[in-house]
């Protein structure tokens, strides 16, 4: 049976993902001639009076925000979340242990690229469940004198993430948060570093950041290439070559957007509204499946299957025939999966709903 298209078309990518209608129109209207400049931000030297206020502001929204005490440092870097998997140990290393908790694919490929430097030391992991739990904080093992233990927040190919904070006061807290920072408040003060790449709640691709505590600094050894030491980007304002200044620009644009939606606190509502109509529907289905624990179901990207994998391809096919992008499970587990970060609105959770129920109903 033939199903009735939408007109509507919605981007579920888990990344680069969905950009804010809002954030996408003022590119638009600034894209030639920015502030009565005569030029784009694209071309703009990142040393020029007209880019220094692009960048203060987008720190300072940032911190508002998130509340970035002033003993934290911000970094706009670039190379993805990816490169902080050896900026991390560099930075933070200097022949001492770490320990590194593994709930999912991204977090496993953390722990395996710090393990050319010596001490990495696996702290625990759900990898024997197919990551369909995080291991919980109380199972942890670290050493008090670890430089730093390491976890992932959110894991977008197994759609795992931890909702509390793990109360670690022995040793600094590091973080990837790449894709749910901004989706929700978060207790900077209970990390010693966070790191994000922005493809998927801040904007697009090519630009990470960075946020680190004061007393971490500076802990680096001096053998560290210029580019990765976080010391000395954060002396420069994050220039030390020249920065992913359009990148960093529209994520400006979407941090002014969060503020004006009513902060973080208005995000997380918005995002546990969308999460839980498409988890109550998968869950009322005998159609549809998504085996994730409970507890630890993400808000950000939601995998799920049919019971019939046969028929997976031919919905990927028919869903984006109906406007809806972007659904196909990652490569390594195959599946479905819908990634429903902030930008993405409850229209589009509801019109893929409503497509689900109709492909059901046909299959």
């Amino acid at each position: 049976m033939m199903m009735a298209k939408m007109s509507c078309k919605f981007n579920f990518s888990a990344g680069p993902a969905v950009i804010p209608t809002d954030v996408l129109k003022k590119v638009q209207s600034e894209l030639i001639d920015w502030n009565g400049t005569g030029m784009s931000v694209m071309e703009m030297s990142h040393r020029s009076k007209q880019y220094f206020p692009v960048i203060d502001e987008a720190e300072s929204n940032l911190r508002l925000l998130l509340g970035i005490p002033e003993n934290f440092k911000v970094l706009f870097l670039q190379g993805g979340a990816i490169t902080q998997n050896f900026m991390v140990p560099m930075n933070l290393l200097n022949d001492r242990t770490a320990s590194y908790v593994v709930s999912g694919y991204w977090s496993k490929r953390t722990f395996d690229d710090a393990k050319p430097f010596n001490g990495i030391n696996l702290s625990a992991t759900s990898e024997p469940i197919d990551y369909k739990k995080a291991p919980q904080s109380s199972e942890w093992n670290y050493a008090k004198d670890d430089a730093y233990l390491h976890y992932c927040l959110n894991e977008t190919i197994h759609g795992v993430e931890f909702f509390d904070v793990p109360i670690i006061e022995d040793i600094p807290l590091v973080c990837d948060m790449s894709s749910n920072i901004l989706s929700r408040p978060i207790d900077i003060k209970s990390y010693g570093v966070i790191y994000a790449s922005a493809q998927k709640n801040i904007g697009p691709a090519g630009l990470t950041l960075v946020i680190v505590r004061d007393d971490l600094i500076d802990v680096a050894n001096k053998k560290i290439p210029t580019t990765f030491n976080w010391k000395i980007q954060a002396a420069n304002n994050s220039m030390i070559n020249t920065p992913a200044t359009f990148s960093i620009y529209i994520a400006g644009l979407v941090f002014k957007w969060i503020l004006a939606r009513g902060g973080l606190e208005f995000m997380e509502e918005e995002n546990i509204k969308k999460a839980n109509e498409l988890y109550n529907f998968i869950d009322s289905s005998d159609f549809y499946y998504n085996d994730t624990d409970i507890s630890n179901r993400s808000r950000m990207n939601v995998p799920f299957r049919i019971a019939n994998d046969n028929l997976t391809s031919q919905f990927v096919t028919e869903a984006e025939e109906n406007g809806l992008y972007g659904l196909k499970g990652h490569r390594l587990v195959g599946g479905l999966r819908a990634s429903i970060y902030n930008a993405m609105n409850i229209d589009g959770v509801k019109a893929l709903i409503n497509f689900m129920h109709r492909f059901e109903k046909n299959n």
